[in-house]
């Protein structure tokens, strides 16, 4: 997506949920309003949102895509805590709401902001695991993917940790694609992937509503 407007920007952890959000908004239709900003770690994201939050230049309205990890609730508290101590937003909720936050400032001068936590706002995981989702219902490869998985897991000679496991289940199904080893924001584009999920809809429309692209 190019950098057509700095008004609105979307802050995301690192260079796959670049190109993966720039796939789907491409597929999906979505209109170019908004920069995608790769901040290169989530770190940099909760260390400089404060700071951002106080607005300062053009910036109209920031979006925020992070990964739950292993606590999703507790990546909550922490986007929550600094919304509350920024003063600029009321009725902020108990909970992040299933389909994304958008949040309206108090004042009109100051910053509307959202908030994505993937995979689905709830659950624990990463973009890895929202982009399994993606994978068409009546796919062959997947089965056989998560049986070699498990096998290999099973018999202890896996050298990844066990907190990816959902990232060795989508690059293994990647690399057995018509060209392996493709990037998950191509595989998009090349409609290894399906944008029909509602998970996919839901990240779409918060997407649409955040940078006010309705129609």
């Amino acid at each position: 997506m190019k950098n057509i407007n700095y008004e609105q920007i979307l802050l995301v952890e690192g260079n796959d949920d670049v190109h993966v959000i720039s796939a789907l908004c491409q597929q999906c239709a979505v209109k170019e309003t908004f920069e995608i900003k790769d901040c290169k770690g989530i770190d940099n994201i909760l260390k400089g949102l404060p700071v951002r939050l106080k607005g300062s230049g053009e910036v109209k309205t920031i979006g925020v895509v992070i990964d739950a990890d292993t606590d999703a609730h507790t990546r909550w508290l922490t986007i929550r805590e600094t919304l509350d101590k920024s003063g600029k937003y009321e009725a902020i909720p108990d909970d992040c709401p299933s389909k994304g936050l958008v949040l309206p400032p108090l004042s009109t001068s100051n910053i509307k902001f959202g908030l994505w936590i993937m995979p689905d706002n709830k659950t624990v995981g990463m973009l890895e695991n929202f982009i399994l989702h993606l994978i068409p219902k009546d796919d062959m490869l997947l089965p056989v993917v998560d049986a070699v998985v498990a096998e290999i897991e099973e018999q202890g000679i896996n050298k990844y940790p066990a907190a990816y496991h959902e990232k060795a289940r989508i690059h293994t199904w990647l690399a057995w694609q018509e060209n392996p080893g493709t990037p998950m924001g191509q595989a998009v584009t090349k409609r290894y992937l399906t944008t029909s999920p509602q998970l996919c809809s839901d990240f779409v429309g918060w997407i649409n509503r955040l940078f006010d692209n309705q129609e």
